[in-house]
């Protein structure tokens, strides 16, 4: 930490650090979240072009299933992928808030403490 900071700025730093975490913990959830929805939207148009047979692999094994079923649990998943993709943008969205907020602080604090350079 920085010893030319009083308690307040350094808990404000702190907070920081802590919101940037958490953001960038979010955005790899957003990450995977989104690398899945694409395999399952790919997916979703196999299945849909496909007139054939659908297969499905269950563990170690492939299994025959119906098209529409495998249709509706597709729409399901894709669903609440999105669901969840929204969820952590609007979490994305209040810490960059938030951590602008803090740096706007921080910023103040460190214009009153630090010398005025006009003097000169």
């Amino acid at each position: 930490m920085n010893p030319q900071l009083d308690a307040d700025a350094q808990q404000k730093l702190q907070e920081l650090q802590i919101l940037e975490h958490n953001l960038q913990n979010i955005l790899a959830q957003k990450q995977a979240f989104q690398m899945e929805l694409n395999e399952v939207l790919n997916a979703l148009e196999e299945v849909n072009k496909s007139d054939h047979q659908i297969y499905k692999m269950v563990g170690s094994i492939m299994v025959s299933v119906e098209k529409i079923a495998t249709v509706k649990e597709l729409d399901e998943k894709k669903k609440l992928l999105e669901i969840r993709n929204d969820s952590l943008s609007k979490q994305e969205q209040l810490l960059e808030t938030k951590a602008r907020e803090l740096q706007e602080e921080l910023r103040k604090i460190i214009d009153k403490k630090s010398p005025s350079v006009k003097n000169k």
